[in-house]
């Protein structure tokens, strides 16, 4: 077993474990369990605890800086089939359809899918189109993700 996956087993047995709505632990502290740097936790925790795989991670960066992990409980397969689908880099087309597809079948309402929208249009994302893809969906996979109550 490589440190990864050491690393993310270790942070899914402390959220099976938590009994508040978000774990909170400090990205160094970790770090110094494992002997690894804090980009190796930086790491596990953006490839294997994201949006596509059921999560929401806030972090705060700097001396007194902290993780705060929550796994995402979907009231339905829609927003989460749409995050997982939308894959590395999605064009302002897929978007909308995605988003017209959701409000269609009731998991989002016209004004949220309005406003996400609004922030991956191409208008918004004034840069290099295959840079634009990119940051398009990772934008659009977490404002989804936050359009679940969490």
């Amino acid at each position: 077993m490589g440190m990864s996956d050491k690393i993310e087993a270790f942070i899914n047995e402390l959220l099976k474990n938590e009994t508040e709505e978000w774990l909170q632990i400090q990205r160094n502290e970790l770090a110094s369990v494992f002997g690894c740097v804090p980009s190796q936790i930086n790491y596990v925790i953006s490839t294997r605890f994201n949006p596509e795989h059921g999560y929401v991670v806030e972090s705060k960066r700097g001396g007194g800086g902290y993780l705060k992990i929550k796994r995402i409980e979907y009231s339905d397969g829609l927003i989460a089939e749409a995050i997982r689908s939308a894959g590395d880099t999605l064009d302002e087309r897929t978007a909308r359809t995605q988003l017209d597809n959701l409000t269609r079948r009731g998991a989002l309402d016209e004004r949220t899918a309005a406003v996400i929208m609004s922030g991956i249009s191409d208008a918004s994302l004034d840069i290099e189109q295959s840079a634009r893809d990119k940051i398009r969906a990772r934008i659009f996979k977490n404002m989804l993700a936050a359009t679940e109550k969490y």
